[in-house]
């Protein structure tokens, strides 16, 4: 009798699936510029993080609704600390050593993602972790950037607020894309200087309160992203050197996962003849002047013409430039 030593985890599909043409927006922790780094590869239309990264759930809401408002940032919310122009809501990948350029970079990538978000056929939000940190003069903040402290309180969010919270924001949302679904996920990245007790136990929050969310909102759905890592891989050797990323494999695997059951099965076909093409011009011939690489140029370029014409809404002009 043979013995099993996997137990693998196959996601429940979405019963509406995702297909070219689709536009997707992502915002939140890390995890989600791995999924935004596929979708982008596969050429699918895709927005990722107007604030930068973003790991707690309010400040998610937060950038959200800005985005939603069109927001304007004004002068008075940014500071100067380390020599750098900062906002408490945005990454300090948006921090810059002049104030205008930095309120310039800010405003354009809100006016960005207003438009896009507009027209998003999806929202996909990946929650980091359940904790806060309350700034003693601005709130919760979605970037500390290496203030002290103790100029912070720090504490766990109560599922039961964060689905009020949520559900009174997808109702806003709906007003503003009706035509609109969302995927929570929750980032398999251990926050290591939470604790892993307290990292569990933020998890288990975020878990906990989108059930809550989806139980009440059909539009709303959950892919296991955790779980996929945490139980299904469960293995040290698919996470990156430090222990708390996952690596290559790990995301990979995911992403596999997350093709099979939520992206449409024509689209899915589609989306292996444009791997094709893209794994085509990363090919580094020996002879590039031989005749056998000049035949395998034209080869691509007549599937790269054919791909833009049965994909209208895919842009293939860089790959049809290049095997030209």
């Amino acid at each position: 009798m043979a013995v099993d030593f996997h137990l693998e985890l196959n996601p429940t599909g979405f019963h509406h699936k995702i297909k070219y043409g689709d536009q997707i927006f992502l915002i939140g922790s890390c995890f989600t510029s791995h999924l935004y780094e596929r979708f982008h590869a596969h050429k699918f239309n895709a927005f990722q993080n107007s604030h930068g990264i973003l790991f707690n759930p309010i400040s998610i809401l937060n950038a959200l609704n800005d985005c939603i408002d069109l927001k304007s940032v004004n002068e008075d919310e940014l500071f100067m600390h380390q020599s750098l122009w900062h906002h408490w809501d945005f990454h300090s990948h948006f921090s810059h050593e002049h104030k205008a350029m930095a309120i310039a970079g800010m405003n354009q990538q809100i006016k960005d993602a207003h438009k896009f978000l507009k027209h998003a056929n999806w929202l996909f939000i990946t929650l980091g972790s359940s904790f806060v940190y309350d700034h003693q003069a601005k709130g919760i903040v979605a970037n500390c950037h290496k203030i002290p402290a103790d100029q912070f309180h720090r504490y766990l969010l109560d599922p039961n607020e964060l689905k009020d919270r949520y559900n009174q924001f997808l109702l806003r949302l709906k007003e503003f894309n009706p035509d609109i679904n969302v995927v929570l996920t929750v980032s398999p990245v251990r926050h290591l200087r939470d604790g892993l007790i307290e990292n569990n136990r933020s998890k288990a929050v975020l878990l906990h309160a989108i059930d809550l969310i989806c139980k009440v909102n059909p539009t709303v759905f959950y892919f296991p992203s955790y779980e996929l890592i945490i139980d299904d891989l469960r293995d040290y050797r698919f996470y990156a050197e430090d222990m708390v990323h996952p690596n290559y494999l790990a995301t990979q695997y995911v992403w596999e996962k997350f093709v099979s059951s939520c992206i449409e099965g024509k689209t899915q076909e589609a989306m292996k003849e444009v791997n094709q093409l893209l794994q085509a011009v990363k090919h580094r011939p020996l002879h590039p002047q031989s005749q056998d690489h000049l035949k395998f140029r034209q080869k691509f370029h007549l599937i790269a013409k054919e791909l833009a014409k049965r994909f209208p809404s895919l842009d293939f002009s860089a790959e049809i430039e290049y095997f030209s």
